[in-house]
């Protein structure tokens, strides 16, 4: 079997899966590995009247948490802070007082940078309260500020600070705020400056508040959460924000993360704390581990072995960038929908890594 096969092999299933749901409108998927000589780039569906292409930027929705998290270690690297800080070293008092009071105990001041990449700070989540309200209501807006403002007021935390995973914007826009007060810059703008324009992502900007280097030529790929196209609805981005607001082609994403892996972003020992530096993800992610943004899948007997073991980070609509060191590839796609958050990652196990390792294994016979 040559690379050929394996590649026709998987761009088929990602198209069938795509034809065969009538909720993806427009899907993409990119998969690369100089190791297997495989590149695949394939791009299904419609936006509006015009074709999908593969050039065309996509928002990864919360893929955008990792670039982030690249931005914080950047700034630890910098020596603009350190991970077990606290986060009100960075923070107004109007902020930070009584922002984590749990069953009467107030531990705001225990929070630290770390807690908020690992998603342990025990904070509670504003973005689907907000994303409701967006919905029902077309004139509502709000910035991050406002948001944490009113989730300080009307949500109560899940627990104290690293006694529990759950995932949250909520901290992402925390570590916002916290890069714009250290910089002295919008996030946005920060964005550009460390990530986007160093690495020459051309394509590359942040939803609703800049524009890419270069206009891609095609329309902005619809993103759906039940039904509704995130994309169409008016000042989104406030609720995107740090937690993931990136967009760019499929091309600018491979060239962020192959910039990660080969430490022209930050060093290896920092990708590697940012990677290892983990803790279990509960229900229904049982099977990862949480670093620092970067999901990290677990070996679970007869189920997921561990040649499938790959890292990187994911987006409720479908969405994911990842690595797999054993054939070292990267995965990058979306099906741009809600209901794929967990069909997604199965069919980049089942459908791509099981392929990459059946060639790899033919090609070394």
């Amino acid at each position: 079997m040559n690379e050929k096969i394996v590649e026709s092999k998987i761009e088929s299933s990602f198209r069938r899966q795509v034809q065969k749901d009538k909720k993806v409108k427009a899907a993409f998927l990119f998969v690369n590995s100089d190791k297997l000589n495989i590149n695949i780039k394939v791009a299904e569906g419609n936006t509006g009247n015009i074709k999908a292409h593969i050039n065309q930027p996509v928002h990864l929705a919360s893929v955008g948490k990792l670039f982030t998290a690249t931005i914080i270690s950047i700034l630890f690297e910098k020596g603009k802070l350190d991970f077990d800080d606290c986060v009100r070293n960075y923070l107004d008092a109007d902020l930070m007082n009584g922002l984590h009071v749990y069953k009467g105990n107030d531990y705001s001041d225990q929070i630290t940078i770390r807690h908020l990449l690992m998603q342990t700070s025990g904070l509670n989540d504003v973005f689907y309260h907000l994303w409701k309200k967006m919905t029902k209501d077309p004139m509502f807006k709000t910035t991050p500020r406002e948001a944490l403002i009113w989730g300080k007021k009307n949500l109560k935390p899940v627990a104290v600070p690293e006694k529990r995973h759950f995932y949250t914007d909520t901290n992402y826009y925390l570590l916002g705020l916290i890069i714009e007060n250290i910089s002295g810059k919008k996030f946005h703008e920060v964005m550009h400056e460390l990530i986007f324009e160093p690495l020459g992502m051309k394509y590359a900007y942040m939803h609703g508040v800049s524009k890419p280097k270069i206009e891609s030529g095609y329309p902005l790929a619809p993103l759906f959460i039940k039904g509704v196209d995130v994309n169409s609805i008016n000042g989104v981005h406030q609720i995107d924000y740090a937690g993931g607001s990136v967009i760019a082609a499929l091309d600018d994403h491979l060239l962020f993360m192959k910039s990660l892996l080969n430490s022209k972003i930050i060093k290896r020992e920092t990708l590697n704390r940012m990677i290892e530096d983990d803790v279990n993800m509960g229900f229904p992610t049982v099977g990862f581990k949480y670093g620092y943004s970067v999901w990290k899948m677990k070996t679970i007997p007869l189920i997921m072995p561990e040649k499938f073991n790959c890292w990187g980070c994911v987006g409720v609509t479908g969405a994911f960038m990842f690595y797999h060191p054993l054939t070292e590839s990267y995965i990058i796609g979306t099906f741009n929908d809600f209901s794929y958050r967990g069909k997604a990652l199965e069919f980049m196990a089942r459908k791509v890594i099981k392929e990459l390792l059946s060639y790899q294994i033919n090609t070394t016979d």
